[in-house]
């Protein structure tokens, strides 16, 4: 018995990881492959049997682990993004989640035949959209910044306001109560001190743990373990004050977090997305291998209809009424009103009050449980084909963004970085210096303090105004991976990097593991280092006529301003040669002549990394 629950639990850790690999490579929605692998490892060959292998902890596991998920969501949250949209958000995380209820509830008593009360039940699990499928979908369509802040937000705030209210209306159904008990007073009551409870709790429990950081009374090996403490202790105590409390603890928790500014929190945060992507394969994987697959399969059109019902009608109107009077524009509202995707949350509260109904004598329990599934499968293969295409007809996806995501923030990418941005161009600089980054930020300049592989990036970055990467640091194997990740969402020809160095030389790398190495073949790091030593700086000036020759060979172009306000960026494949009415960027010369930089670059060696 105890082997073959090891055996049992490797096959879901293996089968959570594969699907999110192969989701990865294959560009795969991953909870697609994790609902897939459930049914297989599951109902399909009985490989796992997770009622059997974790007995009465299985839901009390999937609870603290939905927690801890929303926690790390909370984290990737910044308050500054909602500022044009607070009003949209506020009104669709309470009006429009009305109005959803109301019909997903209606629905589900004319369409699906369910009894009132499980109609009314089924609602309120469908209230809630699915943060972990929305913001990988965000990263990769990269729509306007307004659009993708309120299905972010929405996402992440909305779980934990569809879960107290589906817990409000199964309390009522174990209690014997009737519809007409489950009235709007005692919901909004109800709603209310549950995140009332949870809110406190959570930015408590934040503030303790940022007090105690500051203090460095905690040591530093220590530090994501005691976080990691305190969001269970956050979410066990909300739960104990409030039933079901502690998904709005964890949530404000990780707000609290990623807002302020007492603390670096990174090593916390990249710690957080590991555990938090276990997590969820983990729990899609154990909550799809429960269920009962024949019945999932047989699709009526009465379960058709219903989706047609969440999708046509309840998704656009309740977008429609939350953004009257707002500054959206109707496309951004059109495309709002196509992406309500279900996740995790819904599964996994539709599961444990299946399970809970059934032992009560609910003779279609197990039919909550199974819409649901549908609801999710249906609702993440539907929108993952269509959003895309609808945010390019909508002309919702910059085609170009000409904004600049620069690796390291030391001295001379300070100064290249200034130079773009005088010239109208957003940039962003990313490095784990704190005084690099500090030094930026009082320059004027947008710098972020933390690594560039680490997935919080992600969601701290306004994507979609990102057009290319510079990677500019003294590692070149840092650079390389930068440069390879962010090919995914760029474009392999908006990457660039500068020539690899080892051991005081250029290095011979696959050409297939590089973006464009930047400025020439022989600009390293070591070069520019030496360089701005002795006293080169960056410099602009706009062309007047073809004959206008004004830098020296001795001098480095680096970049063009196109007529059009493009950047073209000066790589060792492409050397570019600026035209009449272009603004030419290039390095102003220095004590030495570039030969006798490179020779003493060269000659300096390898630099480890920033």
């Amino acid at each position: 018995m105890h082997q073959s629950i090891v055996v049992g639990l490797a096959v879901i850790v293996l089968a959570g990881i594969a699907a999110q690999w192969l989701g990865w490579r294959f560009k795969i929605p991953s909870i697609l492959l994790l609902l897939l692998f459930g049914f297989v490892a599951g109902p399909v060959t009985g490989l796992i049997h997770p009622d059997e292998m974790f007995g009465d902890l299985l839901f009390p596991f999937v609870s603290l682990s939905v927690g801890i998920i929303l926690f790390e969501g909370g984290l990737s949250l910044r308050i500054s993004e909602i500022r044009e949209v607070r009003s949209v958000l506020r009104l669709i995380i309470s009006v429009g989640a009305l109005i959803t209820w109301v019909i997903a509830s209606l629905a589900a008593y004319f369409i699906l035949g369910l009894e009132p009360l499980l109609a009314v039940l089924l609602g309120a699990i469908l209230v809630v959209t699915g943060p972990t499928v929305v913001i990988p979908l965000l990263r990769q369509i990269r729509p306007s910044n307004r659009v993708s802040s309120v299905l972010k937000w929405e996402g992440i705030l909305i779980d934990p306001i569809g879960a107290t209210l589906a817990v409000l209306v199964f309390e009522a159904i174990l209690e014997g109560g009737t519809l007409q008990q489950v009235t709007l007073l005692n919901i909004l009551r109800g709603i209310f001190i549950t995140l009332l409870v949870g809110s406190v709790i959570g930015a408590a429990t934040a503030r303790v743990l940022v007090f105690l950081l500051a203090r460095k009374w905690i040591a530093p090996f220590l530090e994501t373990a005691v976080a990691l403490t305190a969001v269970l202790i956050a979410f066990s105590v909300s739960n104990e004050l409030r039933a079901e409390s502690g998904l709005m603890a964890t949530t404000i928790m990780g707000i609290i977090l990623a807002n302020q500014k007492q603390v670096n929190i990174n090593h916390i945060t990249s710690f957080k997305e590991e555990l938090g992507m276990l997590l969820l394969s983990v729990l899609f994987i154990v909550l799809a291998a429960r269920v009962d697959l024949p019945n999932l399969v047989r699709v009526a059109w009465s379960e058709v209809a219903f989706l047609a019902v969440l999708i046509l009608v309840a998704r656009p109107l309740s977008v429609w009424v939350s953004t009257i009077g707002s500054w959206l524009s109707w496309r951004e509202k059109l495309f709002l009103a196509a992406l309500a995707p279900r996740g995790i949350v819904a599964v996994a509260v539709a599961s444990l009050f299946a399970l809970d109904l059934a032992e009560a004598g609910f003779a279609s329990a197990e039919k909550l449980a199974n819409i649901t599934f549908l609801v999710v499968v249906a609702t993440v293969i539907i929108y993952s084909l269509t959003a895309g295409p609808l945010a390019r007809r909508l002309g919702l996806i910059q085609k170009q963004p000409q904004g600049t995501l620069i690796v390291g923030a030391h001295h001379w990418a300070r100064q290249m970085a200034l130079a773009l941005q005088r010239l109208g161009f957003e940039v962003w600089l990313i490095d784990t210096n704190s005084s690099h980054v500090a030094t930026a930020q009082q320059a004027g300049l947008e710098a972020i303090q933390d690594s560039i592989l680490a997935d919080g990036v992600l969601d701290a970055l306004p994507l979609e105004k990102i057009g290319r990467l510079l990677a500019l640091t003294a590692n070149s194997e840092l650079n390389a991976l930068a440069s390879l990740r962010f090919a995914e969402w760029l474009g392999e020809d908006n990457v660039f990097q500068l020539m690899p160095m080892r051991g005081g030389a250029p290095e011979t790398i696959d050409e297939n593991l590089l973006g464009h190495i930047l400025f020439g073949p022989e600009v390293t790091y070591n070069l520019l280092d030496t360089l701005y030593y002795k006293g080169a700086g960056v410099m602009s000036q706009i062309v007047q006529d073809e004959g206008d020759i004004f830098y020296e060979p001795a001098e480095l172009l680096l970049f063009v301003t196109t007529d059009d306000g493009h950047l073209l960026v000066s790589t060792a494949a492409s050397q570019l040669t600026p035209h009449p009415g272009q603004t030419a960027i290039y390095l102003t010369p220095a004590q030495l002549s570039f030969n006798q930089a490179t020779q003493i670059g060269t000659a300096k060696g390898e630099i480890t990394a920033v």
